[in-house]
């Protein structure tokens, strides 16, 4: 049944994004539980501050992998399945959408790791990537240009997620694209900047971490 196929994708989803790389890359490297050092968030960022610079990298191509990897697997898995509730129809790309905000949910919250994870910033863009590439390319670059050049990495994550959602607007109108992609890319780029509420706070006095 085309309904089982989309409990099976967005459970999935949340399974993927449980994948908590950030503490099995610091346990492995350095012997560390991410979760006791920084930010105690299993994210790239404070993996690089607790196990280096390389480690932290690798944290991050493998949480964009496992989004992107878990957004490609709904598509393949609803297929050309049809969802109908009343006069709505629920195509692969609600699916992707579904998928998409699970993995956000279990890389923030994973059944894996005691519900401690991320902020979702590099999933954000995995599933983003899935999703509609562009959209992600123009995050990711803004994202690094910020943190770059600020040394704030939750600055440049914060815009990044942002400038991504809002690039999804022209770009829904000018290539007909699902409205359900826009409202992804604005319920997404909400819940990361809510998850990076203290990062804004320090952010607004000044006393943000800087990232070297």
């Amino acid at each position: 049944m085309i309904i089982t196929r989309f409990v099976v994708a967005v459970v999935a989803g949340y399974l993927f994004g449980s994948i908590p790389f950030g503490l099995i890359v610091g346990k492995l490297a350095r012997g560390v539980d991410v979760r006791e050092q920084g930010s105690g968030k299993t994210g790239a960022t404070n993996v690089m501050r607790a196990a280096g610079t390389r480690f932290g990298a690798l944290t991050m191509v493998l949480d964009v992998v496992k989004a992107l990897g878990a957004v490609l697997l709904a598509k393949a898995i609803v297929g050309e399945g049809v969802l109908l509730l009343g006069s709505l129809s629920l195509d692969w790309q609600v699916a992707q959408v579904m998928t998409g905000l699970s993995v956000l949910v279990g890389h923030n919250w994973p059944v894996f790791a005691k519900f401690k994870g991320g902020r979702g910033v590099t999933v954000f863009f995995g599933t983003m990537f899935a999703i509609y590439p562009p959209a992600a390319l123009l995050g990711v670059e803004v994202w690094a240009a910020v943190a770059l050049g600020s040394k704030r990495m939750s600055l440049g994550s914060i815009l990044g997620v942002a400038a991504t959602c809002c690039l999804m607007i022209p770009l829904c109108s000018a290539y007909s694209l699902p409205l359900i992609y826009l409202l992804y890319g604005l319920v997404g780029a909400v819940l990361v900047i809510w998850r990076h509420w203290d990062n804004v706070k320090r952010l607004s006095r000044g006393t943000e971490r800087q990232l070297f």
